[in-house]
């Protein structure tokens, strides 16, 4: 048994989602936009169908798609004979799909980094670099979970937005997924309000899926109802995933994120973003510096392909917001929770392993 199929076999054996694995030569992937009425199971055989399925959003999620740079490089390799030019080739196209994730690109350029020599060698160097990452990745989620799940008291509701949970991750429960599920596996007695997250309808299709299959109580509103529930007293804590956090503490979340934060921020409701450090990125100094993913106006004006709008009508979809850090109570990761400010206390965070003074 190979090192990936022995991967696969710990998480069939742990009962953990699976969003992306290798199997007989190819790629299997969740088609995340069937969810939740069928659970149906895609095939790519090539980066560029990898490329494509990232783009289409059928794999989403920032640790997800991290993953995939490491599963899409392991499979350009196994593809081409072990051919490095391969390899960094498909690390081109990859980094190309998404580009405010700088997770899959941190990957991408991890798995260039470790190319060493041709053939059997590197097909051999790009599993062993794919295993750790994954598994790496995995540890970062139960080790923010329980993190996170500390500030949570019993009896909280809790909100969230879009889906940052096991799909989305490396299968146990992403970013804001793992907070909340390792609190309810304490025997926390919590509920959570979830954004349906227009256009994709993440929160609705995905997060309450997820949220069934962990039996945690749930509550499904539309995005412009969260001002609302905090103002009248329903929400306690708002736990978001991320896409990128800048060395200042600005946050990178889907879209929607930033008026939530608003709107916490004036009823005195702590906001909080789960991530992992590996999503901090020291290389980008503030969130105005991130380039925020602009997706086609059609997926406004369409919903499943079904026109929702006027022929002809105008549309914006900026895949993301910046959330500024004065917003945030405090940022959840692997190695501990960061509070401001945050500049300085970021710093201290590091691939080392260094953790965070509580």
């Amino acid at each position: 048994m190979t090192d990936i199929q022995q991967l696969v076999h710990h998480y069939q054996k742990e009962n953990l989602a699976l969003p992306i694995w290798f199997e007989e030569g190819t790629l299997k992937v969740i088609d995340q936009t069937k969810l939740p009425f069928s659970e149906e199971i895609m095939t790519c055989a090539t980066v560029e169908q990898l490329g494509e399925a990232i783009r289409s959003m059928q794999i989403r999620g920032s640790g997800a798609i991290g993953i995939c740079g490491a599963y899409g490089l392991y499979l350009a390799a196994y593809v081409s004979d072990g051919d490095p030019e391969v390899v960094k080739e498909a690390g081109v196209l990859l980094k190309r799909t998404r580009p405010t994730a700088v997770n899959l690109m941190k990957t991408v350029d991890e798995m260039i980094a470790s190319i060493k020599g041709t053939g059997q060698v590197l097909i051999n160097k790009m599993e062993d670099k794919t295993v750790e990452i994954v598994e790496r990745q995995l540890a970062f989620e139960y080790e923010l979970g329980k993190h996170g799940a500390a500030l949570i008291e019993d009896g909280d509701t809790v909100m969230t937005h879009c889906h940052s949970g096991a799909l989305g991750g490396a299968g146990y429960g992403g970013r804001a997924l793992s907070v909340i599920r390792t609190a309810h596996e304490q025997g926390k007695n919590i509920h959570v309000i979830t954004c349906e997250t227009r256009p994709y309808l993440q929160g609705a299709r995905i997060t309450a899926y997820e949220l069934k299959k962990f039996g945690i109580p749930h509550t499904l509103i539309t995005d412009n109802m969260s001002g609302f529930c905090m103002s009248t007293g329903r929400v306690d804590k708002v736990v978001v995933g991320s896409d990128r956090v800048s060395a200042n503490g600005d946050l990178a979340n889907k879209v929607g994120t930033y008026m939530h934060a608003l709107a916490a921020k004036e009823h005195g409701i702590p906001f909080y973003t789960a991530t992992s450090s590996h999503t901090i990125d020291f290389e980008t100094p503030r969130g105005a510096d991130i380039e925020v993913e602009m997706r086609d106006s059609s997926e406004v004006t369409h919903l499943k392909g079904i026109a929702i709008a006027p022929e002809g009508t105008n549309a914006l979809y900026p895949s993301f917001d910046i959330t500024p850090n004065q917003l945030i109570s405090g940022i959840i990761t692997e190695k501990g929770v960061i509070t401001a400010p945050f500049s300085t206390n970021l710093t201290k965070v590091n691939a080392q392993g260094n953790k965070v003074s509580q």
